[in-house]
């Protein structure tokens, strides 16, 4: 049947899978603080070209850049302005680099769930998409010593049944969809999970701005500064309503020399504000779900 000729139960049901709950904005963050602030990375690397079953040589090599260049400069930023992050890593880049996965949590901050391979979750059937998250909870896991509280899924694609499977795990949070710039609970068939969702959005992604194609006309290229501009811009109307700004990066597309600025002076602008918490999402989550307003 084509969508137009859906009965109301059909069209309804579909919109009712997974939706936004009640909001689990706090009245004010942790230690009263107006404004909370979540840094994450997905530290994709060579998933990005093997999840299409992609051989290219040069597009494994930009991937290895994330992990050579990018996650060191990161990691050297937070250092110096003493705040904690979060790290989506897929569980085959955290086999090709788990010294890197080591290094993150040794230094204070969090590794979340981020697929086995980057796969796309709503091409893989139902069973499988179980299957590679589990396994993939348990590489990270044995990786790093630590079990994975969070979710964000690749490419922020969201099966039928990836909030089952987050909830088979035990899940705290995920941080895949978009239905409001602060946490709320996930609601799946109308029913209240508890789970905790950190919404993203494109708008706080570098990837959009400066991803391109070389071999399409797909160019789409802002300039660094503009890109600050408008994350400095998010966070600024984040602090003024009292709510939490979220920011994904990623290190093979803003961990470079002409790059790694924006998160730099953006760290810097946020701090010149008062009343503002860094936290990871797994902190952030876990504090909306015990002090939400109502």
């Amino acid at each position: 049947m084509e969508p137009w000729e859906w009965d109301e139960a059909t069209w309804r049901g579909k919109v009712d899978k997974v939706r936004a709950g009640r909001s689990l904005k706090p009245k004010t963050w942790k230690n009263g603080a107006r404004c909370a602030v979540a840094l994450s990375f997905d530290s994709d690397h060579e998933t990005n070209e093997l999840r299409d079953g992609g051989e290219s040589i040069g597009r494994l090599s930009w991937g290895q850049y994330g992990n050579r260049r990018g996650v060191p400069r990161i990691l050297e930023t937070l250092k110096a302005a003493d705040v904690p992050a979060t790290f989506f890593v897929p569980a085959v880049a955290a086999l090709l680099h788990p010294d890197e996965q080591k290094r993150v949590i040794a230094e204070g901050h969090e590794i979340g769930l981020h697929g086995w391979i980057h796969e796309v979750n709503t091409k893989v059937p139902p069973d499988k998409e179980r299957e590679l998250h589990l396994r993939a909870a348990d590489t990270l896991e044995k990786i790093t010593g630590v079990r994975a509280v969070g979710m964000r899924t690749p490419s922020w694609d969201f099966s039928d049944v990836t909030l089952e499977i987050e909830r088979e795990l035990g899940l705290l949070y995920d941080s895949s969809l978009m239905a409001d710039d602060d946490p709320y609970e996930l609601v799946e068939n109308g029913v209240p999970t508890g789970m905790v969702e950190l919404p993203v959005e494109w708008i706080r992604d570098d990837a959009v701005y400066f991803n391109m194609n070389r071999f399409t006309a797909h160019r789409p290229y802002t300039p660094p500064p503009a890109v600050l501009d408008i994350f400095k811009r998010e966070f600024d109307r984040a602090y003024q309503e009292g709510g939490l700004f979220l920011l994904t990066m990623h290190p093979h597309v803003s961990g470079y020399r002409s790059r790694i600025f924006i998160l730099e002076e953006l760290i810097q602008h946020i701090k010149q504000h008062d009343d503002v918490w860094f936290g990871t999402h797994a902190d952030i989550a876990r504090f909306a779900k015990e002090n939400a307003d109502g």
